[in-house]
């Protein structure tokens, strides 16, 4: 009897002591654990993270790329416990090959590895290859034959672009953002897939409806050809709008830079233009060919797509640079004239 009384004052005793333990352990910081039970050093495996994947999704990609040995709801779940969940970004991860819980624990400390890309305001397609070519970096993969085939499939722009821009390469390549972006793989398509959507996000969302896929291609010719005429911002619009000027008068548009781009085609690289390099047939040069060139020549700033998207309303229909890279305009040849041996002058 005083056995059974004495099993029955113990139980209740010994069960709150396990349970008190119990509710002790699991209120413990995670740096107890990480110092009472390191994270086992298992095999080392890299995963890569797309953009856009809820934890769960997450929890599968580690699975089915060999970093996890257990369930990703289990991995789900233990990322939700340790307050990861919404703050797991996109990138790759090297990570011991664990189980759910210990590689939880590695993700509360890892940061993801991202590589930076750079497309720089007037690169033409083949600066573009360059940098899969080791032009910009040497540690980039890829090569121009991945780069144009990036560039030429539809999949890798948002679905309501695609049918909007050029067919071309040399075209389409002018739908590219020009930034610095922080990719998860620099590969050409996923380059190619960023910049394309922050095209899109920065114009091609906001487009007025009247404007036709016929428009929006001439609209990119002419942002690349201010690209490479204008020098300083301030004068972008001003250029645009002698470029529309000139378009509607049906005159030879005249430019430069065209001319270059047409020889560079041929595989001649241009430093400066001579009147025997006007002489080139090509529907690039714009001093014998009429009306627009048939693709982009660059790829343009933001500042020369909002100055193509919207010329300024001006009177000029010449132009001609000074030294330090501002331009004279003018509203006749005899102006123009004057503004030369002004600018010659300086």
């Amino acid at each position: 009897m005083k056995k059974r009384l004495l099993l029955l004052i113990l139980i209740p005793f010994l069960l709150g002591i396990g349970l008190g333990a119990v509710a002790f352990y699991m209120k413990m910081p995670l740096e107890f654990w990480d110092h009472v039970l390191p994270v086992p050093h298992g095999e080392m495996r890299v995963v890569v993270i797309r953009p856009g994947l809820n934890a769960r999704q997450c929890a599968q990609a580690f699975q089915e790329q060999g970093a996890l040995t257990d369930s990703p709801s289990i991995l789900a779940r233990w990322m939700t416990r340790f307050g990861i969940d919404r703050k797991i970004r996109a990138g790759q991860y090297r990570v011991n090959r664990a189980d759910a819980w210990n590689l939880a624990r590695q993700l509360r400390t890892i940061q993801p590895i991202t590589s930076s890309v750079t497309i720089i305001p007037g690169m033409d397609v083949f600066s573009l290859r360059g940098i899969f070519e080791g032009g910009q970096n040497p540690s980039l993969p890829g090569s121009g034959d991945l780069l144009r085939q990036s560039i030429l499939n539809d999949r890798n722009y948002p679905e309501p672009m695609r049918d909007r821009i050029p067919s071309m390469e040399t075209g389409r390549a002018a739908f590219l953002l020009p930034e610095t972006y922080f990719v998860v793989e620099a590969t050409p398509e996923e380059l190619v897939r960023v910049a394309s959507h922050a095209w899109w996000d920065r114009y091609g969302a906001s487009l007025p409806a009247d404007v036709t896929s016929k428009d929006l291609r001439a609209a990119a010719t002419v942002a690349s050809m201010v690209q490479r005429e204008a020098l300083w911002d301030d004068e972008r619009a001003a250029i645009a709008g002698v470029i529309a000027n000139r378009l509607k008068k049906n005159m030879l548009l005249q430019i430069d830079a065209t001319v270059i781009y047409a020889w560079r085609l041929r595989g001649k690289n241009l430093t400066r233009v001579l009147y025997s390099d006007l002489e080139l047939d090509s529907p690039y040069n714009t001093y014998i060919a009429p009306g627009l060139p048939p693709s982009p020549i660059c790829i343009p700033s933001a500042e020369s797509w909002a100055a193509a998207l919207a010329p300024e309303e001006n009177d000029y229909y010449y132009y001609v640079a000074r030294k330090d890279g501002h331009h004279y305009f003018a509203s006749s040849y005899e102006g123009h004239r004057r503004n030369i041996r002004k600018a010659r002058a300086e």
